[in-house]
């Protein structure tokens, strides 16, 4: 038969003295309180589980309390009522909080980062981690990225839509899900937030780049990149740009290796879709680069536009905001991306060019009967043709000639 357990009372418990060993006041239900030699007096709860006798720790008295102690016997034996052996549902525990506290949503962002955003072109990826340092890490960075709530996400970006930056705000929030996601993916996770923050801003409103689509004002433009004085690097990728309207981070980072003056062709991997794209060099983007190759085609690294720093690394597309700058062409007149739009609107109003050509020439992804969206040889005949016009234009525009009427269709 058992023996009877009196409960423990506080009073029992302040004057219970140490001793030559270890001894031991009961509660009743396996608690206990043992008192060491030392004066330190610890709560432990001993039960049975397969068979098995163990001990669990329930904390120091005083700082758990008698009350404190019995609510932990009793959750622990509830555990056992279910089948759980405490003992291992602590160490679950601990481990789950470590996993928590080392997966905040910075450190998620960094793995993110290294596994998703390495494969996307550098200026994507600075943007896209800039906005995380600046909007989010300060506020979220240190939390667990489980244990981040719609609440938290939207107090995160509404300072960011307090700035005036709606378009930022929106970009951060879709930041802040794509993390969220490869945690969950990751097992780090098990829900995304964000999509039941959908509506919270207000719309964004989307800004284009600023790109003049009247003729007489792309001839005045074209006259004040003639006139540049600087870097005769940066000279030619300035006079460059307009006649091949690529993406500017793609035409600085242009290779010598992808370029072919005698068949008058530049091949290179579309940074934004991953596919191969061909650019026709017109006679004009030829000497062009003609003259460019006897400055940079020896340097090592292979730039057609090497940095001002080191051959090792290309211009940075800062140097032609700089130029624009220096020649006096407002950003609001003119970016260096705004070509794409000028040359897209003028391609088809002024010389009469299909737009699905146009479009293959701006490397965007076309749908067609066959189910392609884009492929890098199609209407090659006709985009060398459009390019070579396109350039003919261009010099009379400089020469302030008059315009040409709309040619007929392909």
């Amino acid at each position: 038969m058992a023996r009877k357990v009196n409960p423990l009372a506080d009073v029992a418990i302040r004057n219970a003295k140490p001793k030559e060993r270890p001894w031991k006041l009961f509660d009743g239900g396996g608690l206990f309180l043992e008192i060491a030699p030392s004066g330190g007096k610890l709560w432990r709860f001993k039960y049975r589980f397969d068979g098995k006798e163990k001990l669990l720790a329930m904390g120091i008295w005083p700082d758990v309390s008698l009350t404190a102690a019995r609510r932990k016997r009793e959750e622990a034996r509830a555990l056992l009522a279910q089948g759980i052996d405490p003992g291992e549902a602590r160490k679950a525990e601990r481990l789950r909080r470590k996993t928590l506290a080392e997966n905040t949503l910075e450190a998620i962002a960094r793995e993110w980062d290294a596994r998703h955003l390495s494969t996307r072109a550098k200026s994507h990826r600075d943007k896209v981690i800039r906005r995380l340092e600046l909007y989010v890490v300060p506020y979220l960075g240190a939390r667990p990225v489980a244990e981040i709530t719609a609440a938290d996400i939207l107090a995160c970006v509404r300072r960011v839509e307090a700035l005036n930056k709606q378009e930022t705000a929106h970009r951060t929030l879709q930041a802040i899900g794509q993390v969220i996601r490869f945690a969950i993916a990751s097992g780090l996770a098990e829900s995304d937030p964000t999509p039941a923050l959908r509506g919270a801003l207000p719309p964004a409103t989307r800004r284009h780049m600023a790109a003049p689509t009247d003729p007489a004002q792309v001839g005045e433009i074209l006259r004040a990149l003639d006139a540049f004085q600087g870097s005769p690097i940066v000279a030619a990728a300035i006079r460059l740009l307009p006649l091949l309207f690529c993406r500017p981070g793609e035409l600085i980072a242009m290779r010598w290796a992808d370029v072919d003056l005698e068949s008058g062709e530049w091949r290179y991997t579309v940074t934004k879709t991953k596919t191969e794209h061909l650019v026709p060099l017109s006679r004009q983007a030829v000497r062009v680069l003609g003259e460019l190759r006897a400055l940079t085609g020896h340097l090592p690294g292979g730039w057609v536009f090497p940095g001002g720093r080191s051959p090792m690394q290309h211009l940075s597309n800062v140097a032609i905001l700089a130029a624009y700058r220096r020649l006096g062409i407002a950003k609001e007149e003119l970016t260096a991306h705004g070509w794409r739009a000028v040359a897209r609107t003028l391609l088809h109003e002024q010389l009469g060019f299909p737009a699905e050509i146009i479009e293959h020439q701006l490397a965007h992804r076309v749908p067609d009967a066959l189910g392609a969206a884009y492929n890098r040889t199609k209407f090659v005949a006709e985009r060398k043709r459009m390019m070579s016009e396109w350039s003919d234009y261009l010099d009379r525009l400089r020469e302030g000639a008059e315009i040409v009427p709309l040619r007929k269709s392909l």
